[in-house]
């Protein structure tokens, strides 16, 4: 059985076939309507449940739409709807159930230790959509996104502006696996998780945390950042702001980068904040791109749980 949970535990080939296997089947889909399944139809017969602990736009819709095309169907359940959600059922009874009504699991919650939690108790794979420490599947749509845009993602930079979240831990881990270069610019206060920083350093990550945005953008390849306040943040939001404020994405720091550089960010935006409306808008800004490919990649993350 196999697992999507971080970047890490998936073997550079692995992660490769995946890319590579969303690359075909977005092709082949050509123009079909996005409510119409590929032809093969290659999990027909299947079930995703769904479990969202928090809001969600992109990956509600997106894993939805990304079963559908693949023949398969879903049941969405919100955390608060349920036992679980509630408190009053572990977490090892709960996925002994969901086990028996379908074939796969995709979570989205505020708790990783949840997700590995569910992990040992399941008998069905299980897809991490989103914890406070990482967000693989985004990270996967990135890659793809960039590869269709800049070509293959090795030996090229990456920049990372702002809060050193759970996107830019799983960035990290991704730099290791398809060596690219991160080179991220935050405050102290907000950098990246430390484990993840220093596994990626003993395997020789070509990363850099910096300060400086500007040292960051130089040579960058793409520009990425994200909102500044995310949903569990419960600290001083005002502060926060005040002290990100300097690593904002404008035009002035995309012009630091190549002058082809692209510019990404996973959504939802808090335009004027972390990024500029001409940036966002602009001519360089792959965003709505990155956001229609999270279908794509993770019809094949599905596929290579279930194969």
């Amino acid at each position: 059985m196999k697992n999507f949970i971080n970047i890490s535990d998936l073997s550079k080939n692995d992660l490769r076939s995946i890319i590579d296997g969303a690359k075909k089947r977005k092709s082949e889909r050509g123009k079909i309507p996005n409510s119409q399944p590929d032809v093969d139809l290659p999990i027909k017969g299947k079930t995703m449940i769904m479990l969202f602990g928090k809001p969600s736009t992109r990956t509600r819709i997106s894993f939805d739409l990304a079963v559908k095309q693949l023949g398969g169907s879903s049941i969405i359940l919100n955390q608060d709807e349920i036992h679980y959600g509630k408190g009053d059922e572990t977490i090892k009874d709960t996925a002994k159930v969901l086990s028996q009504y379908a074939d796969i699991l995709m979570i989205r919650t505020d708790s990783h230790n949840d997700v590995d939690e569910f992990q040992k108790h399941l008998d069905i794979p299980i897809i991490n959509g989103l914890t406070d420490l990482s967000h693989p599947c985004q990270i996967m749509a990135d890659i793809l996104t960039f590869e269709e845009s800049k070509g293959d993602i090795n030996g090229k930079t990456i920049a990372w502006l702002g809060d050193g979240n759970n996107v830019a831990n799983s960035f990290i881990e991704a730099a290791t696996k398809f060596k690219f270069e991160f080179k991220i610019a935050c405050p102290k206060k907000y950098q990246p998780n430390k484990k993840i920083v220093s596994e990626a350093k003993k395997n020789n990550c070509k990363l850099l945390i910096t300060e400086d945005p500007f040292e960051a953008v130089e040579g960058a390849d793409c520009v990425m950042t994200d909102k500044w306040i995310s949903m569990s943040d419960k600290g001083d939001k005002k502060k926060k702001k005040k002290i990100l404020k300097k690593f904002q994405v404008n035009k002035k720091l995309m012009n630091s980068a190549k002058t082809d550089a692209i510019f990404m960010h996973c959504l939802p935006a808090s335009r004027g904040e972390e990024v500029t409306n001409d940036v966002m808008d602009g001519k360089q800004s792959v965003v709505w791109l990155q956001a229609f490919n999270r279908i794509h990649a993770q019809k094949s993350i599905i596929e290579w749980c279930l194969k």
